[in-house]
């Protein structure tokens, strides 16, 4: 039932807390887990899996930048203003995440959170505004700190309004 099929819904989910290398975990186990989660929820009728190792999530329907298809993953929810942002970070590792260039190619979005549907436009933060985001997302997901030391790359953060 997931949209989730080919890497361009790769989700950021899967290698975070509980990663003693530091690595997140295979491409096709990170698939794996994505689609079932959210089949899951949508069976649900968005009444279960809405947190991830107690932290929320939301699920972003986006348009993948190959294929053209419309995929929804989840991801870290960090609210901002009447939007939200998304960040990039994939646990730290070396490269974006794939859902990455689908925001880049497509910035069109649906987010879902709890039930709440929201249709908003994606844009890559500034630096300037990015220094001020870093407390705001690590205040709902402590992990993305741990993330930015992980890696030499910039970690990306969307602002979605």
């Amino acid at each position: 039932m997931s949209n989730a099929t080919s890497n361009e819904g790769q989700t950021e989910n899967g290698g975070g807390r509980n990663s003693d290398s530091g690595n997140p975990p295979p491409r096709w186990v990170l698939k794996t887990m994505t689609r079932l989660h959210v089949t899951l929820h949508r069976l649900s009728g968005g009444r279960l899996l809405n947190t991830l190792a107690g932290d929320d999530v939301c699920f972003v329907t986006m348009t993948g930048a190959r294929s053209g298809r419309r995929l929804t993953i989840p991801l870290m929810h960090v609210p901002h203003g009447e939007g939200v942002l998304l960040v990039a970070s994939q646990g730290g590792a070396p490269r974006n995440p794939v859902w990455y260039n689908n925001l880049v190619a497509h910035p069109e979005i649906e987010v879902n959170h709890r039930g709440h549907e929201m249709k908003l436009k994606a844009r890559l933060a500034e630096p300037d505004e990015k220094a001020a985001l870093w407390p705001v997302c690590d205040s709902h997901y402590a992990p993305f700190a741990d993330y930015r030391q992980r890696t030499s790359r910039d970690i990306p953060v969307f602002i979605c309004e």
